[in-house]
């Protein structure tokens, strides 16, 4: 019988990654866990930065910006896992696995590409002091952060298109979420050849942004040698240092999910499914831990919040006095 007699457009998906696994409560526990952190420290980093308007500059911009990616990026797979996993809801309608699989792509690009900016707001920073406030103003760095998300958009919009066209003859998916290799291979069509665009978006920030990315810090360590003041100095080395961080937690582990699935085939259906969870999860989660901690504005604002003595009753306190005498 011919594919065409028995494909189905539109299909209500089941996620099935996680079936041969023993103790799927434990692991929906532990992706609980973790996504509430991730929103826990990202919430509070947006709203320290957003509440504080001295820190409404290029740098802290960009940290709310990463924050909001990260939180769209976790939230996408996150919430699929926690309902299959806890609440032991598979089903998921064909429209709302394909708007799962635009956000989860788009967080991704848009992850690589705030990095990126980051990195050019440190070497514009560090190379030219002087000039800094000039070429990077908030107006200049909202504009490009809006083209970061277009291109996103665009991009996503192609690959949504791709994804809509094609056949589905089963409603299987052997993933633990949404994504695009998932739809693929629910597909009645030979996945290979529609690989190429997802190999094209993984691979061209490792071998493009991430290079690039490295280079500036290269060129910022090199300055950061050439400072006579110390404290200038350690204050540079702690910034680069928390990017640093933020950019290896973030292209380590795709590289490493990468170069798994891509080159080593024997993986089973369990080695790969960890390979897509572990990159989803530990980038958002340690960017916010971050910056709390390395970063001293956010800091300082967070133990004023934490630290701060109770002003209210002081100030009832000094107002009963009044009335009493």
């Amino acid at each position: 019988m011919a594919i065409e007699n028995y494909t189905v457009k539109k299909v209500d998906f089941i996620i099935t990654g996680f079936d041969h696994l023993q103790n799927q409560k434990l692991l929906g526990f532990l992706v609980l866990l973790a996504y509430m952190l991730i929103l826990l420290g990202n919430g509070i980093n947006l709203c320290i930065i957003s509440s504080n308007r001295h820190l409404h500059k290029p740098m802290y911009i960009l940290i709310c910006n990463l924050a909001v990616v990260d939180i769209m990026f976790s939230s996408t797979c996150s919430t699929t896992m926690i309902s299959v996993l806890l609440a032991e809801i598979k089903n998921v309608s064909y429209y709302s696995c394909i708007s799962r699989m635009f956000f989860y792509h788009l967080g991704d690009i848009t992850e690589c590409m705030a990095l990126t900016l980051m990195a050019i707001d440190r070497l514009i920073a560090i190379r030219l002091p002087l000039r800094y406030h000039s070429i990077i103003t908030n107006s200049r760095l909202f504009l490009f952060i809006f083209l970061t998300w277009l291109f996103g958009f665009a991009v996503m919009a192609y690959m949504i298109s791709i994804v809509d066209s094609v056949p589905y003859c089963q409603p299987f998916i052997r993933y633990v979420f949404c994504n695009y290799a998932s739809l693929i291979r629910a597909a009645c069509v030979d996945p290979e050849p529609y690989f190429f665009i997802s190999t094209i978006i993984g691979v061209g920030p490792i071998c493009g942004q991430f290079p690039f990315i490295l280079c500036t810090y290269a060129v910022l360590a090199y300055s950061v040698t050439k400072l006579s003041n110390n404290s200038n100095k350690k204050q540079m080395i702690s910034t680069c240092l928390s990017h640093l961080i933020v950019l290896f937690s973030f292209f380590v582990p795709k590289m490493i999910s990468i170069f798994l699935t891509r080159l080593i085939v024997g993986l089973n259906l369990t080695e790969r499914n960890t390979i897509f969870i572990v990159p989803s999860l530990i980038s958002p989660l340690i960017n916010p831990a971050v910056y709390c901690t390395r970063t001293k504005e956010i800091r300082n604002q967070l133990k004023d919040v934490f630290l701060r003595k109770k002003i209210v009753p002081n100030n009832l306190r000094s107002f009963s006095i009044a009335l009493s005498s």
